[in-house]
């Protein structure tokens, strides 16, 4: 018995100098640990696997949709240059309202006619070639070469807005390329229906075949086309209202005009009529009473006779 007793009381103190140590502890706490971590993980993994088997978990697949662009960048109109700061505007477009002399600049003469400018010239001021750039991102429609514009180059953007290069030298792009902003389409050139502005770039912005003023939309983005049509289609629609309201106007006071006329053309000839009866009433009365005269005389001779 005691030898049992001394074996148990020898086992006990083993387990407690055990326990004692530092590291037991911590390393009975790490080993816990990892085996609740692989526990989770292995329990994450099934639930996993059946999911992914499972397609209807995730209702509608939009795995075959395109990708779609949520947070692009808005543009704005960037001049048509590699650097913008080494040219100047030397051909400005033609405004309806702009004075005589300035609308006289604006025209391009060729062959003994004049056309107005649809778009602006830009070149350097020492005549040298430089890179010509596209304003906005878009897809390139046309790039070819044209006997009087030089190579010519249409970029087509969003809400129907194309933009054109003319008086090209040379073209990096073809139709059919997408285009970035800011991307070297070619270098500026001469043309013959522009011969006397020698190397430059001819520009236009046109907003659904309309070409509009370049320089009224440089750093605004595409928007401010629509913005700047739907202020002047406003006066306009005030400018016919009012057209309409002084027809109207015109229309009412030519019928109170001729209501007024034939009002006074019925009272003219009710005005003659009455004074016609009167005369047959002034002349029947003056019979009547020459009548009553000769009976008289007739009567008077009667008497003297008897």
């Amino acid at each position: 018995m005691r030898e049992e007793e001394t074996k148990r009381t020898s086992q006990n103190s083993k387990m407690q100098q055990f326990f004692r140590k530092r590291w037991v502890f911590p390393a009975i706490y790490l080993v816990s640990a990892a085996l609740i971590l692989t526990a989770v993980l292995w329990y994450q993994s099934i639930g996993n696997g059946n999911s992914a088997n499972d397609p209807s978990d995730y209702g509608t697949s939009y795995q075959d949709e395109p990708t779609r662009e949520v947070n692009s960048a808005v543009e704005n109109f960037a001049m048509p240059v590699a650097d913008a700061d080494s040219v100047s505007v030397i051909r400005s477009f033609y405004e309806a309202d702009a004075t005589a002399e300035e609308q006289e600049a604006a025209l391009v003469s060729y062959n003994n006619t004049y056309e107005p400018s649809k778009g602006i010239d830009l070149a350097r001021e020492d005549g040298k070639e430089f890179d010509v750039a596209a304003a906005l991102s878009g897809t390139v429609t046309k790039a070819e070469k044209d006997p009087l514009l030089g190579n010519v180059i249409e970029i087509e953007h969003k809400d129907g807005v194309t933009t054109v290069f003319q008086s090209l030298s040379s073209m990096t792009v073809a139709a059919g390329d997408e285009v970035e902003q800011n991307e070297i389409l070619g270098q500026a050139g001469k043309s013959l229906i522009h011969e006397e502005d020698g190397v430059h770039v001819h520009f236009e912005i046109r907003k659904d075949g309309t070409a509009v003023n370049p320089v009224d939309y440089m750093d605004k983005p595409v928007s401010a086309l629509n913005e700047i049509n739907a202020e002047k289609e406003a006066p306009a629609k005030e400018e016919e209202g009012t057209e309409d309201a002084e027809k109207g106007a015109e229309e009412e006071k030519g019928a109170e005009e001729e209501k007024g006329t034939e009002d006074a053309e019925k009272g003219t000839e009710d005005e003659k009529g009455s004074e016609e009866g009167k005369e047959k009433e002034d002349a029947g009365k003056e019979g009547k009473e020459k009548g009553n005269s000769e009976d008289q005389s007739e009567a008077s001779i009667s008497t003297k006779n008897a």
